[in-house]
């Protein structure tokens, strides 16, 4: 099994791995809720909507009676443009579609206010319409409840259409930040730029290139860069040390000694 040596999760400025278990509660009513993207996985298959939405009703707010939860529960699934509130409840989820399904576990995680929705791929199982129909409903949910979002996905176009801010990762270690579209404009690091020449263009023969090269053992990393062995741009203290996210301005910070030896003189 993997094992964390360091690090920190901050929320709101809290470490949430030094929290005590009853603000850990706390944060789990209230504060950050989670999508997964296979909601056949994400729901039980032996429980119906009703049974699994309730239950999540019943620990965020702590409420018994069943009349209130089950209100609470009908709104959650009006709020997700489900049809027929009442026989969703009386389902279980091998009898919905799959886009109903992952709405349903929208409802879950929304179900009680939250401020931090993590959408782990929230489309990747379902198909192009479907995916846009999550997505769009995503974002009119954050904009009504004044809800912050980290949407993790591998497809630039719902980055570029759905994000604000983008943190690009290459094997666990973000090599670029910036905003949405100053990262489509200026990709500074070699992987960004490398990642955006693999998207097949509409015009031309397809794909210019792909990156050379093999993926890194993920329990046994490169020392330095993680992504020197791949790099047509590596020097020595690539394979030496590891990059710091050097800020290039304001908005747009790149793990790159390139930036890094330009920022020192």
């Amino acid at each position: 099994p993997g094992v964390v040596r360091g690090g920190r999760i901050l929320f709101k400025g809290r470490d949430v791995l030094s929290m005590r278990p009853q603000e850990l509660e706390h944060l789990r009513r209230s504060g950050i809720s989670m999508i997964f993207q296979d909601p056949t996985a994400a729901l039980n298959p032996v429980f119906t909507v009703g049974e699994q939405l309730e239950d999540a009703i019943r620990y965020a707010l702590g409420r018994r009676d069943h009349a209130s939860v089950r209100e609470v529960a009908l709104s959650a699934l009006q709020s997700v443009a489900l049809p027929d509130p009442p026989r969703i409840l009386e389902s279980y989820p091998v009898q919905l579609s799959g886009g109903m399904r992952q709405r349903v576990c929208i409802a879950l995680a929304l179900a009680c206010p939250k401020e931090l929705l993590i959408a782990d791929e929230p489309g990747t199982s379902l198909d192009v319409t479907i995916q846009d129909q999550i997505l769009r409903l995503i974002h009119r949910l954050a904009e009504e409840r004044k809800m912050a979002v980290i949407l993790i996905s591998h497809s630039l176009g719902v980055i570029r259409e759905w994000t604000e801010r983008v943190y690009v990762m290459y094997a666990g270690t973000i090599v670029e930040e910036a905003k949405t579209g100053e990262l489509f404009a200026r990709p500074l690091h070699p992987y960004t730029g490398a990642l955006m020449r693999c998207v097949p263009k509409l015009t031309g023969t397809g794909i210019a290139e792909g990156i050379p090269g093999r993926i890194p053992d993920y329990f046994d990393p490169p020392a330095g860069c993680r992504f020197h062995p791949r790099c047509p741009h590596c020097m020595d203290i690539c394979r030496q040390r590891k990059p710091q996210l050097f800020p290039v301005d304001e908005n747009h910070r790149v793990a790159c000694f390139l930036f890094g030896r330009n920022s020192r003189g």
